[in-house]
């Protein structure tokens, strides 16, 4: 499978294309960058590993050369200035994003492609790519709160001393302050959450808070995330390129499940070959589920404002 990052010169791009490099499940992988001696150099130094990884290539280009590509990941965004609002950075964003969709309305794109969204806020951009794309929602999908989710995952196994793999735990809804935590179904090898030896509602609040705060911790540790992000995205290009129907939380087009419409954000969906194969309505308590259509409020809200 082709595949085209979108900002592959930077931080999440070119770790993106580094996680793609040692799983193996595609076959091309053409790096696109604004600074495109950046990319061309992520994409020299992929090439030199070639012959202890996966027999992958790698290379730096321009939009023409997307073409027939099975996959798009865009990652491309702009930074926060001194003293300028949530709000005014997301109307830069969006701008961005529509030259960005503009340009790639003009490739010849495989029939089937899909869309990765990455670049923040996620489900604006997401939204905004299923209005303008000309793409079928099914084919656009925003990382959502897989990222979020594998933090928690993180953090929840380093308090109770268990494996990451053996904790089974979601964030949904937004992948910004309104997120989800569902400690209904949370799991560790198959027990609830609040049955494991070590339980603690406190803790537990104070383990969400770092989840949700993980992001400006990463900022301000190294200047933003990188490997944990570029492992997110590879789970979401493995689902499709494998066909393998995996249930992740990304963001998508919702169509009424949980009473949520007319908004993109993060519900447990099937992916696969053909991108959203559809929601998975998990039994969520009612006060998660009231966060939940909160979280979808508090986005429509910004929709509002910055798409109309």
């Amino acid at each position: 499978m082709k595949v085209g990052i979108i900002g592959g010169g930077g931080r999440v791009g070119s770790n993106a294309a580094y996680a793609l490099q040692l799983m193996g499940a595609v076959s091309e992988v053409v790096l696109l960058d604004v600074n495109r001696e950046a990319a061309e150099g992520e994409a020299l130094d992929l090439r030199h590993g070639a012959a202890l990884s996966q027999p992958i290539r790698f290379r730096a280009g321009d939009y023409a050369d997307l073409e027939g590509a099975e996959m798009v990941i865009i990652t491309a965004g702009l930074r926060r200035r001194p003293d300028e609002s949530r709000l005014e950075l997301i109307n830069r964003n969006v701008g961005l994003f529509r030259d960005i969709l503009s340009q790639l309305r003009q490739v010849s794109l495989h029939p089937n492609v899909i869309f990765l969204v990455v670049s923040n806020p996620v489900d604006i951009l997401t939204y905004l790519a299923v209005r303008e794309s000309g793409l079928p929602a099914e084919r656009v999908i925003g990382l959502g709160t897989v990222l979020d989710t594998c933090r928690f995952r993180s953090y929840l196994a380093e308090y109770f001393n268990v494996a990451a793999t053996d904790v089974d735990a979601l964030i949904l809804g937004e992948h910004g302050d309104s997120m989800v935590p569902i400690w209904s179904c949370a799991t560790i090898a198959g027990v609830p959450l609040k049955d494991y030896p070590g339980y603690s509602k406190e803790a537990m609040e104070q383990i969400f808070q770092q989840t949700r705060n993980a992001g400006a911790e990463a900022i301000r540790l190294k200047g933003g995330a990188g490997y944990a992000v570029g492992v997110s995205i590879t789970q979401v290009v493995n689902a499709v390129a494998l066909n393998q129907n995996a249930i992740l939380p990304v963001s998508t087009l919702q169509t009424g499940a949980l009473g949520i419409q007319d908004v993109c954000f993060s519900l447990p969906t099937r992916v696969g070959r053909n991108g959203v194969a559809g929601i998975i309505e998990i039994g969520v308590s009612n006060e998660e589920r009231d966060a939940l259509q909160n979280s979808a409020k508090v986005l429509k809200e910004t929709l509002q404002k910055v798409i109309g």
